[in-house]
């Protein structure tokens, strides 16, 4: 028997019975109870893929340099490409990642805006840099929460969303960082969840728009000088409107599921109303839109089945453009240069983390920018995605529904253990990216990763994304039941040695499903998950309240009420028996820390067994390098603690 695997059947002996007094242990800013020591060895293991780095696009610069998002300390910050494969210079120094700015198009201002937070809180803040004159400005005051920022066309303004008014409503500002005085609000907010989307070429107009629910979204054309506001497609229907965009004309691109399932492209008029299908394509949603400074091309990404392709048209000549040819992946953010015709965009594959790549379309050269790296890890021997469909408890009219989910595969015959890794949102996707965690659970531990789109997820279309909301809520957890009867089919997989893990509502879905299917699973890691509906919702940070309740129900209906006490985990937790991981952000505003405090309280008292870490300096999820790096290690020691027992 090897040295760690001495060390951790020792763990499983000598793991104190779970209590309301396990010993709370703090080292730097994590709160640590009932995790063993991690062994060194493990430690090692786990450390060869704790070294790659990513680089996400977060914008151009007036002259034609690229901005990205990366890390080489603690935190993501951003930097500056002069070039492809250039140099990355780092231009912000935060102990609170970077991840997107915007510089003036211009370069009529010599600064970037960006938004910080403090700990994790999401409370963020509108600052400028100029990296010539050093120190940042704040161009919000601290209260509220700021959203944006989005340059005008001759670069002096920003355009940005903020809650200092009440708190709630997130109201539209106009700013020059230059000119000292306050914010001037252009539009204020009767009602929660409105953002601020693209200048008019003009200067005169901004898109803005309000979101009810991912199923209930609305845009608008404002006018600054008349405060008018003029509705994109309206309809007594309640359709989502997305990704908009000004023409040159004054006309707006955008997308729509009026009267499709999909988010399809459209053409919007102001000036007669008229809005214009784009394109026979209605079977994937199109989820970004680009459109060239000169209006000449329009880009956009499908997504189809996951995976990601971009689309290009000459506006000018009305032809579509032959697309690159780019690897299998996920596009991130799509920009075009403000100057030109160029086109960036951050790329990743399931072999490979984001970088950035530019295309031009008038001779179809494509250019990487940047190449991130991977660090001592070999990528041929990533464990690669397959997708597969399994039958779920209902029909769709086609016959049983079907379920689609991301099979990842260690090497070997088998019969492997299993780890079921449940997104958040619910309104999210599990997508063919890059993720080091799965390559570490598949590559070093050898679980099988399997990653559902149970109902609720996007990208499958809008029946599929409302068919959880409200009273259907569990039949999401039903399908992960079904997977289960799946993975029991399926002769390389272990139906012994079942873990699920998942973040967020994801979380939620971790502790709901170890409360349905604890016998059938070893144990469950939730991170930042929802362990009561009721308490969620009437804590969670108050500009949330209204946006989550079209989703979860609202709880101050009687009825719903009683229903999310009846389905909430809290209220569930005696059936649960088998060991859990639970971790958490202090100063989390989406799902705050009182909703894992409690799981873990009532889990102890029922005599089960939990781990518990908390970050100090942390929200919703783990962004600090050093909190991630014990965050891994614990997870890997708590999986490899399962597959032994």
């Amino acid at each position: 028997m090897n040295r760690l695997l001495i060390l951790l059947t020792a763990a499983l002996v000598t793991l104190p019975a779970a209590t309301a007094d396990v010993e709370r242990v703090t080292r730097g800013n994590l709160v640590i109870e009932g995790i063993p020591e991690v062994p060194p060895e493990l430690v090692e293991r786990m450390r060869r893929y704790q070294h790659t780095r990513q680089a996400t696009l977060a914008g151009w610069t007036a002259d034609g340099q690229i901005t990205v998002a990366t890390r080489f300390g603690n935190t993501n910050q951003l930097h500056l490409v002069e070039q492809p494969m250039g140099a990355r210079r780092q231009i912000t120094f935060f102990d609170e990642p970077i991840g997107a700015g915007a510089w003036s198009p211009t370069g009529a201002r010599k600064g970037i805006a960006y938004l910080r937070d403090a700990g994790g809180n999401e409370n963020y803040q509108l600052e400028y840099l100029d990296p010539a004159a050093g120190a940042p400005v704040r161009l919000t005051d601290g209260r509220g929460r700021a959203g944006g920022p989005v340059w005008s066309p001759d670069g002096t303004r920003i355009a940005f969303s903020w809650t200092a008014r009440n708190g709630t409503n997130a109201d539209i500002y106009v700013d020059d960082p230059l000119d000292r005085r306050a914010p001037e609000l252009v539009y204020e907010a009767a009602e929660p969840g409105w953002n601020v989307g693209k200048w008019s070429p003009d200067g005169k107009s901004l898109l803005i728009g309000r979101f009810v629910s991912v199923n209930e979204t609305y845009g608008y054309v404002y006018d600054l000088e008349s405060r008018q506001l003029r509705e994109i497609e309206p309809s007594t229907v309640k359709a989502a409107r997305f990704n908009a965009v000004f023409a040159r004309d004054g006309s707006v691109y955008f997308t729509s599921d009026l009267g499709t399932e999909f988010q399809t492209l459209r053409r919007f008029d102001p000036a007669t109303g008229m809005v214009t299908p784009l394109g026979a394509d209605a079977t994937w949603d199109v989820e970004d839109l680009a459109i060239s400074t000169d209006g000449r091309y329009l880009a956009w990404v499908i997504n189809e089945d996951g995976a990601s392709r971009l689309r290009m048209r000459d506006l000018r000549n009305d032809a579509d453009l032959a697309s690159p040819a780019l690897p299998f992946g996920v596009i991130g953010s799509i920009e075009f240069e403000p100057r030109g015709h160029r086109l960036a965009f951050s790329l990743q594959t399931p072999a490979a983390p984001f970088d950035v790549w530019v295309y031009q379309p008038a001779d179809g050269e494509l250019v990487r920018w940047t190449r991130s790296e991977l660090g001592p890890l070999d990528a041929s021997r990533f464990a690669a995605p397959s997708l597969v469909r399994y039958p779920t408890f209902d029909r769709d009219g086609r016959g049983p529904r079907r379920i689609p989910a991301w099979v990842y595969k260690p090497a070997g015959p088998g019969p492997h253990p299993v780890l079921i890794n449940i997104h958040g949102g619910p309104e999210s996707q599990s997508r063919p990216v890059f993720s080091i965690s799965t390559q570490q659970w598949a590559g070093e531990l050898g679980y099988a990763v399997i990653a559902p789109n149970v109902r609720g997820s996007t990208g499958y279309g809008k029946t599929y994304v409302a068919l959880d909301n409200g009273m259907k809520r569990e039949d999401s957890v039903r399908d992960i039941g079904a997977l289960l009867d799946w993975i029991a089919t399926q002769p390389d997989l272990d139906a012994s040695r079942v873990v699920v893990i998942g973040g967020s509502y994801g979380g939620y879905m971790v502790l709901a499903s170890m409360t349905h299917y604890n016998d059938r699973l070893r144990g469950g890691i939730d991170i930042v998950g929802i362990s009561n509906f009721i308490t969620f919702l009437e804590s969670t940070a108050e500009y949330r309240r209204d946006l989550r309740r079209p989703e979860y129900g609202d709880e101050r209906d009687p009825a719903m009420r009683a229903f999310l006490q009846r389905i909430s985990p809290l209220n569930n937790a005696g059936r649960i028996s088998k060991p859990m991981l639970i971790v958490q952000g202090q100063n989390d505003p989406r799902v705050p820390v009182t909703e894992s405090e409690q799981m873990v309280a009532k889990i102890r008292a029922n005599g089960g067994e939990v781990w518990y870490l908390l970050g100090l300096n942390e929200g919703h999820g783990f962004a600090k390098r050093d909190n991630v790096d014990y965050y891994q290690w614990a997870v890997a020691l708590f999986l490899e603690k399962l597959k032994l027992a």
